[in-house]
């Protein structure tokens, strides 16, 4: 299995997860100011998945322009 594919796999699987992963930035900070401090195990988990997510897009895009 190629790189690419194992980071596209393991992208889908947040399609999934019972905690939702924000799709950007904008959505992070939007839901940290709506909960004024509750559900911060909720919050964390969503930052901690976000964070991956980005992390996985970079190295994909790395991998991508070294093969093209």
């Amino acid at each position: 299995m190629k790189a690419i594919e194992i980071i596209n796999k393991e992208l889908a699987t947040f399609d999934r997860s019972i905690v939702a992963t924000p799709r950007n930035r904008k959505a992070l900070d939007a839901f940290a100011k709506a909960n004024q401090g509750s559900s911060d195990v909720i919050l964390t988990q969503m930052a901690v998945q976000f964070g991956y997510i980005e992390a996985l897009k970079l190295v994909a895009l790395e991998l991508q322009s070294k093969n093209d």
